[in-house]
């Protein structure tokens, strides 16, 4: 699975000063980028993004040749389904950057649960298809009538990735799956409720959707959107042990703050790890 790649939902999050990143100074994009390979931007959800701030972005994670962005599609095209020529060229000008740098890995659009499978949704999920046809598409739906059979014949005829979540149980939710449907493997795991940190029992049970649906995959994404409190982070390191065998330096607040999670995670087992992966690329 050398095309997988885990990480968080986001990173301006004012609670991580001082817990994931230095509270001043560098950039939280450059800390991450040591951490990580990706991370989901969750602003362009709100609002497009501007181009220069999107190239900004991309200067600050140079030093990870791996590091991919992957982008949430702005909320008036997959939520009021409005598509206005200039909101769409406004959006895809704001991402070109990313995508020109060869960063970014998937565009999600993010559906309502409202949003099930009829005749009516499925030509505006072509339409949205259609309109960012150079883009690399997945879709996250939180209904289960996308489950059917047709539903995933129109992810497949489209090229369009599907993304598996993880989310609190309600009538008719999406239930956790391991499907792959393009080139692009995607997983986004929201936790169970409010504030949930995934156990060590959880994370297997994901590796194992993971492997699967990464095994043929192009280029496999994990998206943590537990941020409350750091989860994100520190399922995500967790998770990448686990499945890549690398355990990334963590800052010594966040350590503090989970002991058990990160105890194999302490300064002088990344260090080491430093020194080997040194000495082996020399």
């Amino acid at each position: 699975m050398s095309g997988l790649r885990i990480g968080p939902a986001g990173w301006s999050y004012p609670q991580w000063k001082g817990v994931v990143y230095p509270a001043a100074g560098a950039h939280p994009l450059e800390a991450l980028a040591r951490q990580f390979d990706v991370v989901e931007i969750n602003s362009s959800f709100y609002q497009p993004l501007k181009p220069e701030v999107a190239q900004l972005w991309v200067n600050k994670i140079q030093r990870n040749p791996r590091f991919r962005f992957t982008a949430k599609m702005f909320q008036r095209f997959t939520h009021a389904r409005i598509l206005e020529d200039g909101e769409v060229e406004q959006f895809k000008e704001g991402l070109r950057p990313l995508l020109r740098a060869g960063r970014l890995g998937a565009l999600l659009m993010q559906f309502p649960w409202a949003f099930r499978f009829t005749a009516e949704n499925r030509e505006f999920f072509i339409r949205l298809r259609r309109q960012f046809h150079e883009f690399p598409l997945v879709a996250e739906m939180r209904h289960s009538s996308w489950m059917a059979e047709e539903a995933i014949g129109t992810f497949l005829d489209y090229r369009v990735g599907f993304c598996n979540i993880d989310q609190p149980e309600a009538i008719r939710a999406m239930p956790p799956t391991a499907f792959l449907t393009s080139g692009i493997g995607y997983a986004r795991l929201h936790g169970r409720g409010p504030g949930h940190l995934y156990s060590e029992a959880e994370l297997a049970e994901w590796t194992r959707r993971i492997e699967k649906a990464g095994r043929y995959a192009e280029r496999m994404f994990v998206i943590f959107c537990n941020d409350a409190g750091a989860k994100s982070i520190v399922n995500a390191l967790q998770l990448q042990a686990r499945i890549a065998g690398v355990r990334a330096p963590v800052p010594a607040e966040l350590r503090r703050r989970y002991p058990v999670e990160l105890e194999s995670f302490g300064a002088r087992r990344a260090e080491q790890q430093s020194l080997f992966t040194a000495f082996t690329a020399a």
